[in-house]
């Protein structure tokens, strides 16, 4: 399975950003797909997640202004970002596995996209 993240870029404190995740080779029909960032100095974190039914999963620090989509005929997931912040600022990976918060339940992960928010 190969991750393509794209979408990252430079925006204002309060602006948005759409980041997309393609997945293609040998997917499952029941995968789940997750974001997670780092910045710089800090380690990786969980952001948002989604199984393959639909069922999502937020980190508390950005419930209410992200949200996680999947559309299956594309096998692409999407994290739109809306209020953003400069503590938002980071690389973000998207990763195919479970669905779950946890790091250790995805097999494949992207290349990383650059979010960064200026104040």
């Amino acid at each position: 399975v190969q991750l393509q993240a794209s979408g990252g870029g430079l925006v204002q404190a309060g602006g948005s950003l759409r980041l997309s995740c393609a997945a293609s080779g040998r997917t499952s029909s029941t995968y789940g797909m997750g974001w997670f960032r780092q910045a710089p100095g800090k380690e990786r974190e969980f952001a948002a997640a989604i199984t393959w039914s639909g069922s999502a999963y937020y980190a508390d620090s950005v419930k209410g202004r992200f949200t996680i989509s999947r559309d299956n005929a594309k096998n692409t997931v999407y994290l739109q970002m809306n209020s953003l912040k400069p503590e938002d600022t980071a690389v973000y990976y998207c990763a195919y596995g479970l669905g779950s918060i946890n790091a250790d339940d995805y097999d494949y992960w992207g290349q990383g996209t650059q979010v960064t928010v200026s104040s």
